[in-house]
């Protein structure tokens, strides 16, 4: 395992994942300071896929591709999500963000019950919780520049606008190591780790608290990785930013 693997993922392990926290509380904390840094938490996580068969598609039968998952994410820590391929690791992620509904659990995001939420509420709370998806170029949108990329959800939350939402998106460049000239340049002018980093910071644009990254470097030369790998340590030093690592 490379060195910023272990520096991101060699912590303790729990329930088969491995994870670390920068700032982890002590095991003598109180219960009330322990619960107000816990960011994500997960409980009993069901998503059944329906079989439909017959003229009349009704359902005959149902695929579990998540039954019974149960962890937490504090302020700070990363938990990697591990398993083979199509084990349920991707629906996890997706059933966390709502892009799946839940068949049944609970899914917690800073205390707030998420699980039923629709509309406007679930869209106020997806603002604490991003992604950084596996393949740094299809998850971009080839038609917009770099800039209009990191600035589409500070425009879609109300957060920035005019000077303030220019001079907030040179910054994120700057904190992913992208020169801010870059801003003008359209996706198929970067390099893989570069795509990657402007994906960061489109996820770090709204200051959420949890970012769920989807194998972030698998699609990533070897040298490539492990910047990507050391730019996410230092984002996580820097913010206190909880990452679940699929």
């Amino acid at each position: 395992r490379s060195e910023p693997s272990r520096r991101l993922l060699g912590g303790r392990a729990r329930d088969g994942c491995a994870a670390m926290s920068s700032d982890s509380m002590p095991s003598d904390a109180p219960p009330a300071a322990r619960v107000a840094e816990t960011v994500l938490k997960v409980t009993d996580l069901k998503k059944h896929f329906p079989i439909h068969r017959g003229v009349l598609s009704r359902v005959v039968a149902h695929v579990q591709a998540v039954d019974g998952v149960s962890f937490e994410i504090r302020r700070g820590e990363t938990l990697c999500l591990v398993g083979e391929s199509g084990c349920g690791k991707s629906t996890v992620a997706k059933s966390i963000t709502r892009l799946e509904t839940p068949t049944a659990g609970k899914i917690e995001l800073n205390g707030v019950d998420i699980t039923h939420l629709e509309g406007e509420p679930l869209r106020l709370q997806r603002r604490q919780m991003q992604m950084v998806f596996q393949d740094p170029y299809s998850s971009l949108n080839p038609r917009l520049s770099a800039g209009a990329i990191v600035a589409e959800p500070l425009t879609n939350f109300d957060i920035a606008n005019g000077t303030e939402l220019d001079a907030r998106v040179a910054e994120l460049f700057q904190h992913v190591g992208l020169r801010p000239e870059s801003i003008a340049k359209f996706p198929h002018e970067f390099s893989g780790g570069q795509r990657q980093r402007l994906g960061i910071a489109r996820a770090l644009a709204v200051n959420p608290r949890l970012i769920i990254a989807d194998e972030p470097v698998s699609a990533l030369d070897v040298s490539v990785q492990a910047q990507v790998l050391n730019l996410l340590i230092d984002l996580q030093e820097q913010f206190q930013l909880a990452y679940l690592f699929v």
